[in-house]
């Protein structure tokens, strides 16, 4: 029944109020309104519907059969309005529920602990898998809910957002230039022993762009595993490349040619268009924005 469909919820307030205490004065007092407020508007309300929903007894007022009639309608309508005012308070002020990250194995290791961390401290009912993977997980099959990625998707239906770049460096073991000596140019850095990737061509293309040849023999040692490849530097296995922020933290290697330019490595956040306004996805997505935005250039 649409009877209540046009009417001010403050006059079903107190329809129930009234139905439920059984008397002007106690829905009143339940409502914090007067007494004769609470009768205006009961008066207002059997007005508008041209229904008389009470009857006067010794005692206070008992509902109609067309009182109880409606009575049920009442409640479902306090229901939905109960129900969106927890839903719209819970979004606002209580995040719950599962979100899946993925992002490069390096990234995971190395960057989102600390991210994560502070999230778990700020929106403890938000729940966090994190997929350490150099793979593109699929986030149109939900294999993922959000990606940290260093290159923008392509694909349609996925929303991307280009947070900066990491600013990429040279870098070397201090043991190991103490062993066979500093570069004094740029040149010289192709006379020592070289860390390279495997079967990505992610260092030749780079050195290629600026004018460098690169040959993958060029490097003596080779890994395409990032975080295994960054332990090969510090170990004195040669000079390579890293993420700065990374690097200048690390006291055990040294930076080589700061002022040569390197490409950056760009990182973008990527999601579903159809689950990144869910708020705890939302919530997720912003708090690896800030986090990650402290290493970006």
């Amino acid at each position: 029944m649409d009877a209540f469909a046009k009417l001010d919820w403050s006059l079903v307030q107190t329809f129930l109020a009234v139905a439920e205490r059984g008397s002007l004065s106690e829905a009143a007092r339940l409502l914090g309104i007067s007494q004769p407020t609470a009768g205006r508007q009961i008066a207002r309300i059997e007005e508008q519907l041209d229904l008389t929903l009470f009857t006067r007894q010794a005692r206070g007022l008992a509902l109609t059969d067309t009182g109880t009639a409606l009575l049920p309608h009442a409640h479902a309508m306090a229901n939905n309005l109960r129900a969106l005012s927890l839903a719209a308070a819970g979004r606002a002020e209580k995040l719950s529920g599962p979100v899946r990250i993925t992002a490069s194995v390096f990234t995971a290791h190395h960057h989102l602990p600390p991210i994560l961390a502070q999230l778990r401290r700020d929106e403890p009912d938000i729940s966090i898998d994190l997929v350490p993977s150099d793979q593109s997980e699929n986030l149109l099959y939900r294999e993922a809910d959000i990606a940290v990625r260093m290159y923008r998707t392509e694909q349609l239906d996925i929303v991307t957002r280009h947070l900066g770049e990491l600013e990429i460096g040279i870098f070397a073991a201090r043991s190991y230039l103490d062993r066979v000596g500093r570069p004094a140019t740029f040149k010289d850095f192709f006379e020592l022993d070289l860390v390279g990737y495997d079967r990505s061509d992610l260092i030749l293309r780079g050195l290629r762009k600026t004018g460098i040849e690169a040959q993958r023999d060029w490097f003596a040692t080779r890994c395409d595993h990032h975080a295994v490849y960054w332990e090969l530097i510090k170990a004195g296995c040669g000079a390579g490349f890293a993420q700065v922020c990374m690097g200048d933290r690390d006291p055990s290697v040294e930076r080589l040619f700061p002022d040569t330019p390197i490409p950056g490595l760009p990182v973008w956040l990527a999601a579903h268009e159809a689950v990144r306004t869910t708020p705890r996805i939302r919530r997720v997505w912003d708090a690896l924005a800030e986090g990650l935005q402290a290493h970006l250039s």
